[in-house]
């Protein structure tokens, strides 16, 4: 390990965030990675996955005890929900001091761990060594409804829409291209997970629709919002601009952004303003990429908080991660 560097372990490296973690990782000017736990991958050179990694280090299958006494600064988990509980147990048994970033849903309800969404959470961060990372569409909804939320006259109704790759890498309808092929996939209409989560954090009700697209990476999110009192685009856009403003991961644009150009880039983008006659109705979207802003790129400015660096620190802001 290179002295002075924060070692960052990932359990869970061989799904699509987790290699995105790994490429993050790589070329950070401040952590390094001291492992990569993977049961499929096990014995295998993570530069033979992941060609942006240089060096020697191979994936492995460790046990819960094992990811514990590796005793890394941080430890990512990239887990499937449901599947953190038993080695945040055992990081708490030997290595209580290490940094753990959940991926997963199973502590966003937990008030014990901080509820890492910078641009909205960023006070309430006060040294947890337990952060748990929002979900991607979760992300979505709650930046385009937060500028608003004092002045909404009913819940926010939100149409979104992601690449496959939020289906993960186990076999499914939701991740198979060719059930996928033109064609737009609903799923869990009502209730779903990310539906409580932003309720939860928001504090209002929020109702969303997912569905999932042909594409494989990428958000849209379309926020129908009514307003209490009638309003105007612009002053609505400038709304934005201000509540964001010096937040180099969301940019305001004027028309509605596009999935494609969001697609390897780590910022958010909201934009649209769409008012129906009346300027009571008003109707934002917003995309992201659900494998960075939505995963990946937000657990690292979580790690760059945690450990006292730069939140944007080995974030190429704005720019393309690779073609």
């Amino acid at each position: 390990m290179t002295e002075n560097k924060t070692t960052v372990g990932i359990v869970g490296a061989r799904g699509h965030t987790g290699a995105e973690l790994i490429r993050l990782i790589a070329r950070h000017p401040a952590f390094e990675l001291a492992f990569v736990s993977s049961r499929e991958l096990d014995g295998q050179r993570v530069t033979d996955h992941v060609a942006e990694f240089d060096g020697e280090l191979r994936y492995e299958n460790l046990s819960h005890e094992d990811v514990a006494n590796k005793r890394a600064d941080a430890v990512v988990l990239a887990l499937p929900n449901g599947k953190a509980a038993e080695i945040v147990a055992a990081i708490d048994a030997v290595a209580p001091e290490t940094v753990v970033v959940d991926l997963s849903a199973d502590y966003r309800f937990d008030d014990r761990w901080y509820y890492g969404l910078p641009e909205l959470t960023r006070a309430r961060y006060a040294g947890q060594r337990r952060i748990s990372n929002p979900g991607c569409y979760a992300t979505a909804m709650q930046l385009a409804i937060a500028p608003l939320k004092a002045d909404l006259a009913a819940p926010p109704v939100c149409f979104g829409v992601s690449g496959y790759s939020g289906a993960g890498t186990t076999p499914s309808d939701k991740n198979d291209p060719d059930k996928l092929r033109d064609n737009l996939m609903p799923y869990s209409l009502v209730d779903h997970l990310h539906e409580r989560e932003v309720t939860r954090q928001l504090g209002l009700p929020v109702e969303f629709m997912p569905h999932v697209a042909p594409h494989f990476r990428g958000i849209t999110m379309t926020v129908n919002l009514w307003l209490q009192q009638a309003a105007k685009a612009e002053a609505l856009r400038e709304r934005y601009r201000e509540f964001y403003a010096g937040e180099p991961l969301v940019r305001i644009v004027d028309e509605a952004p596009w999935v494609s150009a969001i697609a390897g880039r780590h910022h958010a983008e909201i934009g649209g303003f769409a008012l129906a006659p009346g300027g009571k109705r008003v109707v934002v979207v917003a995309t992201l990429d659900n494998l960075l802003k939505g995963a990946a790129t937000q657990a690292l400015q979580n790690l760059n908080r945690a450990f006292g660096v730069d939140e944007t620190a080995g974030i190429e802001v704005g720019g393309i991660e690779r073609p």
